[in-house]
């Protein structure tokens, strides 16, 4: 380092801070021998100095955090100061002040090795066991796939079904497990088991595509795609009064539902692929199949003209993609063609359920929608099981054809109820080109599905667990159903004294002082390019 004159001016406090740390005087007169064997005090002396050397010698930065951050462990663990290994304060101060002008921002030695990479070290350990556990309490369908794989042969040969109308929609329809006949041969459940599921299917439908029930993992008991497509005895055995299904307390119009003065629902159909034993609309879906009179949705249409405070409209059911193509296609042209209708939704689980369903007729008619005005496609996923190959690529086609993919899940006990299965399930859809946006309470109106309700103190938890934990646009928002949607967040203010606020982190329950903007000032409006005219 030459007989340069070296002066500490140039550091930041942070720096300072890791070297009076690292040259204060130890309790006791530490050096290598008095700790150490002779192979390990050679051995870190050597490490040492071979880190020092590149630290020298390259212009690199990683270098010189590795030797400070070297130097720091042996000084906490060991009471060794870098004297002992014949480094000089003033050879610190050069290398700090090389590590300051190579770093693009100024980013000081002290600052990352003393804050950001405890932080970092912080944060990772928060997560650490997500990470480990992850994969086996919330696996993904496409960890899951060659044991799908292998469910899909076992189905198509049960149900005698070959590779192309496996590969069709109308196949996937076609041959739909709707009776409990036929899901005891795909599944091996208990006779009780099958004759409870009968009693339920005399009043409530069922449904699954062949897809869908190979998702279906035998050997978990309670697998959450069973639960979700399976009705089980608890939906005729729950005790209580259905309130009246949405329709006449919030339908102005033929097909319509409408809660807010610039929004609303079409309900398009009451079909679906596969029907959800948690169904809001568990009502509408009736017995049989059935898509409706022009006139229907021409009087849907009419009350949206006359109503020009409405922007949003969303197209569901049911499900919006078991319509066919020229009936969506009529839909979508006859609000594109209504001047106050800014942005177009479709409601859908087909990408899950049966995804041969989005062919390229449809993601033509969705291109061609979205080039005139914004088309959301809103699905709901549950759990990352719903995820596999053939899931994610159906979203990804749907993702280059419409302006956003947007997932609605519901909060559904033992299918996505821990922080474990939620995050994975909200980083899995996030890596399948689908943003996740609400997570619904499951509804309180129908005693048939008391049994996969949550508490609402338990999906508060889950959510705020995720932030700062996971990306900020894969954290959805926690919603009720009563009469509109009611956000269900925890607040994060804890007080107010007039200058600071109080903040309290979701994921560590740190409280932290956030100075708040005056209201004086801001209550000022000659600001900005006000101020010139005044």
């Amino acid at each position: 380092m030459g007989d340069i004159k070296i002066t500490e001016n140039g550091l930041d406090h942070f720096t300072r801070e890791l070297l009076n740390e690292f040259f204060e005087p130890a309790g006791d007169n530490h050096s290598l021998s008095n700790d150490s064997s002779p192979d390990f005090a050679k051995d870190l002396a050597d490490e040492i100095d071979g880190l020092l050397e590149q630290s020298k010698n390259l212009k690199l930065t990683e270098p010189i955090i590795s030797l400070f951050a070297r130097l720091k462990g042996v000084k906490r663990q060991m009471g060794i100061s870098p004297e002992v290994f014949g480094i000089t304060r003033e050879t610190l101060v050069i290398l700090a002040e090389k590590h300051s002008k190579i770093d693009e921002h100024e980013v000081t030695i002290g600052g990352r090795v003393n804050h950001a990479l405890p932080i970092v070290e912080e944060a990772n350990h928060r997560v650490h066991d997500y990470m480990n556990v992850k994969a086996l309490e919330a696996p993904s369908g496409i960890e899951l796939w060659d044991r799908i794989e292998e469910n899909m042969g076992r189905i198509k040969s049960i149900l005698d079904i070959d590779e192309k109308e496996w590969s069709s929609y109308s196949g996937q329809i076609r041959n739909c497990i709707d009776s409990v006949e036929k899901l005891s041969k795909i599944i091996n459940l208990p006779s009780h088991v099958i004759e409870d599921i009968g009693r339920v299917t005399k009043n409530y439908r069922m449904r699954l595509t062949p897809y869908y029930a190979s998702l279906i993992q035998p050997e978990n008991i309670n697998d959450p795609i069973l639960i979700q497509s399976v009705p089980t005895s608890e939906m005729v055995d729950n005790i209580g009064i259905e309130i009246p299904p949405v329709a006449a307390d919030h339908s102005p119009a033929r097909l319509i539902d409408q809660f807010y003065p610039r929004v609303l629902t079409i309900k398009a159909t009451n079909m679906c692929a596969m029907y959800c034993t948690h169904c809001l609309r568990i009502a509408h879906i009736g017995k049989k199949d059935r898509i409706y009179s022009d006139k229907a949705y021409e009087e849907a249409i009419n009350y949206i003209r006359k109503n020009k405070l409405i922007r949003d409209v969303l197209i569901t059911g049911g499900d919006a993609f078991v319509l066919p193509n020229k009936i969506i296609k009529k839909i979508l042209n006859a609000l594109d063609n209504i001047d106050h209708i800014k942005v177009k939704r479709l409601g859908t689980r087909i990408p899950v359920t049966a995804p041969w369903r989005v062919d390229s007729d449809l993601l033509e008619i969705l291109g061609d929608s979205n080039d005139k005005k914004p088309l959301r496609v809103v699905t709901q996923i549950n759990t990352a099981q719903e995820i596999t190959p053939l899931s994610r690529e159906t979203f990804k086609r749907i993702s280059k054809s419409v302006s956003a993919v947007l997932n609605q899940a519901v909060l559904l006990r033992g299918i996505n109820d821990t922080k474990v299965k939620m995050w994975k399930l909200c980083e899995t859809i996030h890596e399948s080109y689908v943003r996740p946006y609400y997570i619904f309470n499951c509804s309180y109106r129908n005693p048939q599905f008391f049994h996969l309700r949550v508490p609402i103190e338990t999906g508060r938890d889950i959510v705020e667990s995720m932030y700062g934990n996971i990306s900020g646009d894969a954290i959805p928002r926690f919603i009720a159903t009563a009469g509109g949607k009611i956000p269900l967040h925890k607040s994060n203010v804890m007080g107010y004294d007039g200058t600071d606020v109080t903040l309290k982190k979701p994921w560590s329950n740190d409280e932290v002082l956030y100075p708040d903007a005056d209201p004086a000032a801001y209550a000022d409006r000659n600001f900005s390019f006000a101020k010139y005219s005044s």
